[in-house]
């Protein structure tokens, strides 16, 4: 009998062996094992070979630990039947119910599931061992399982609930992290994979805030306003501000009146500035960032005009605003992070009607909705259904807007206060 209370502790280790290889080998972070594996870890390259061929896995696994429990229930029962007789089988089953349920299953998989990386690259020899050897026996029952699934249509035609990119996106939320770097990073992180759904037209600069320059104007003129321009590259327009005819490159424009300086000529009238211009761009409205981006590396380009689908000049988007969308603008550590947003000193924002509500979300952890506008002063118009009055209060979201100026039919201004009890920024 003793040693058959021996052989019976010995099965429910293996048993505890297995559950718990199970739960670590499929809770492994992949990322990380196949980082590991191009750093030259063997044990991640065969945790990741066994991965790819889980069913195989899962097989042997599952063979191995119902084999250990049947036969540990097997040597109780016969022990139990020796001492008790016939209510020795309830007694064995008790028993082994609760001896399995907690040391062959509840405590190794807790176990594992909080060590699952560790704990699989330090097993993985033996459950690699053990795939090999039930081989044989893992694939005819994987056969017969692919047959009866095949009877009932479910086999592999089992479509997969989610998208890689759903996939991706669950996973950057699920590890939430109240450290301000780790937000910043899941915002990038989301910001990278929202590329491919944000058209331009949500990021351009409008045409009523591009600076342009009018060609027809004497060289000296146009060298004075490049001058006194923030900017390096300036479009260029003939006859009327829709007609663009060229980009004009700062520094290509520093190289001509440069030239003119050494060959001792200084007047400047004789610069032809169209020549010096690059070509200009168009892109339609609806272009996506993703799509954009790839362009813009493509040709080498850093500035692109938007154009809607009239043909009509909308604005421009250039790689550093496509950039922006990522990392986020970068500011002094005493400024708010968007551009047009001022902190009062109520706890309040007064809050530029052109600033997009992307960023607003992105800083301040608020959940507006950008599907039907860009910007929040097109966000108050479509929630309103109106052209708001200043003064005029709204509700919605979680925050209270407050219509603070107001210039013809353009929302200029707007207080913007979380709402007690609501979404609120940090």
């Amino acid at each position: 009998m003793l040693i058959t209370l021996c052989a019976i502790l010995v099965l429910i280790l293996l048993s505890a062996f297995f559950s718990g290889s199970e739960t670590a080998l499929t809770a492994a972070s992949r990322p990380l094992m196949h980082q590991l594996e191009k750093n030259g870890n063997r044990r991640a390259r065969m945790i990741n070979r066994l991965n790819e061929h889980q069913e195989r896995l899962i097989g042997a696994i599952l063979l191995g630990n119902n084999l250990v429990n049947i036969l540990a229930s097997a040597l109780a029962t016969s022990i139990m039947i020796a001492l008790y007789g016939e209510a020795g089988v309830a007694y064995a089953t008790l028993i082994m119910t609760l001896l399995v349920l907690i040391f062959a299953e509840i405590l190794p998989k807790t176990y594992a599931i909080k060590n699952a990386d560790r704990m699989s690259l330090k097993i993985i020899p033996i459950v690699n061992a053990l795939v090999l050897v039930l081989a044989p026996i893992t694939r005819s029952i994987n056969f017969v399982v692919h047959g009866v699934l095949m009877i009932f249509r479910r086999g592999d035609s089992m479509n997969d609930l989610g998208t890689s990119s759903e996939e991706l996106r669950g996973a950057i939320e699920l590890h939430s992290d109240e450290d301000r770097a780790a937000d910043d990073e899941r915002a990038m992180l989301r910001s990278v994979l929202d590329l491919a759904e944000v058209q331009v037209g949500e990021i351009m600069a409008h045409r009523k805030d591009v600076t342009m320059i009018d060609a027809d104007q004497p060289a000296e003129k146009v060298v004075d306003e490049v001058l006194a321009s923030p900017f390096t590259r300036i479009p260029l327009w003939q006859g009327q501000p829709e007609n663009i005819v060229g980009v004009l490159h700062a520094k290509a424009l520093l190289r001509a009146v440069k030239a003119r300086e050494d060959s001792k000529v200084k007047e400047l009238d004789e610069i032809n500035v169209i020549s010096l211009a690059a070509k200009p761009w168009f892109i339609p409205e609806q272009t996506t960032l993703l799509d954009q981006l790839q362009e813009f590396r493509k040709r080498h380009e850093h500035f692109a005009l938007m154009v809607n689908e009239y043909g009509s000049f909308m604005g421009i988007v250039t790689l550093e605003d496509i950039l922006e969308e990522i990392v986020g603008d970068i500011s002094d550590e005493h400024d708010v992070a968007v551009p047009g947003v001022v902190l009062q000193a109520d706890g309040s924002y007064s809050i530029n009607g052109s600033v997009t509500i992307r960023d607003l979300n992105r800083e301040f952890n608020w959940q507006l909705p950008d599907e039907e506008a860009a910007t929040i002063a097109g966000l108050i118009m479509h929630e309103s259904r109106r052209i708001p009055e200043p003064g005029q209060i709204f509700m919605f979201h979680g925050l209270r807007f407050q219509i603070a100026e107001r210039v013809r039919q353009q929302i200029m201004t707007v207080r913007v206060i979380p709402v007690k009890g609501d979404q609120s920024p940090e």
